[in-house]
């Protein structure tokens, strides 16, 4: 699959890198920013670390999506990722990907050299269908119940992994309607985007049915409060359950690690594609 310049095989799984440069996501927010800049020595550090551990991709993030975190104004979204893409994408050969909703920046990421669309929001904003056609650029699709201030409070489904399939394919649909052709699109089921943590496992354990939708699986599950509700353990003690819940996704189909912690995920995807190449010997 083509991300702008770059071509990646999706025939194996990949990991991506997360670098927010937000002052209140859940996990590392502030980390990255300071005076509501970034701080760009830190930025690049720690991206080199990624990209040696093997991130094939770094996702930037300039909004926080956290439970209950507030919205930000457009501009400055864009005045903290912009420069980040553009130092990324100068120094790196991967793919550089932006996690945003927000169609003014989806349109200038693009100018700046990003690979990727990671979109919370499926492409629901004003503007951001058009603006990710114009892009040319592959597109992420997350599925989430209400939004980031609300989606936590009560969510509820019949069938958690119908109806977030088929809110997937509505919105390929949509995409599609758009002029979006489908093999520039993936998918990424939303773990703890309006869900509880029985919808989660449900998800986890039944991911291969989504791959009947046909296209790239991603998953995110990096430090979530699951894993904290499940271990008992803060967000940064969540490494060993991270690790364990990406092994269960890419045994079920995903092909993107959307990860904090690279270098250990980067050794659990090693380890599980030589097992899963060993099938064949």
């Amino acid at each position: 699959m083509y991300f702008g310049s770059k071509s990646l095989d999706l025939s194996n799984p990949h990991v991506m890198g997360i670098l927010n440069v937000t002052p209140d996501s859940f996990s590392d927010g502030g980390e990255l920013l300071a005076s509501g800049k970034p701080v760009m020595d830190k930025v690049i550090d720690r991206a080199a670390s990624m990209v040696a551990a093997g991130a094939a991709f770094l996702d930037v993030g300039g909004e926080s999506t956290r439970p209950g975190a507030a919205a930000i104004s457009a501009q400055e979204e864009m005045d903290r990722v912009l420069p980040v893409v553009s130092a990324l994408n100068q120094r790196f050969d991967v793919v550089v990907s932006v996690d945003t909703s927000n169609a003014a920046l989806m349109a200038a990421a693009a100018e700046t050299g990003a690979g990727l669309i990671n979109d919370v929001r499926a492409l629901m904003q004003p503007g951001a269908l058009e603006a990710a056609r114009a892009s040319g650029l592959p597109v992420c699709l997350m599925h989430m119940q209400g939004n980031p201030s609300t989606m936590q409070s009560a969510p509820s489904y019949c069938n958690v992994i119908a109806e977030v399939r088929g809110f997937l394919e509505q919105r390929i649909k949509a995409c599609v309607a758009a002029g979006i052709v489908s093999s520039r699109l993936l998918i990424d089921p939303g773990f703890g985007f309006g869900k509880n943590l029985q919808h989660n496992l449900a998800l986890l354990a039944r991911l291969a049915e989504l791959q009947a939708v046909g296209l790239p699986i991603l998953v995110g599950l990096s430090r979530k409060r699951m894993l904290g509700t499940l271990t008992g353990k803060s967000e940064k003690q969540r490494e060993a359950a991270g690790i364990a819940a990406a092994v269960l996704a890419m045994q079920n189909g995903a092909v993107i690690i959307r990860t904090h912690d690279v270098d250990s995920m980067g050794d659990a995807v090693k380890v599980w594609g030589a097992v899963h190449a060993a099938k064949n010997v």
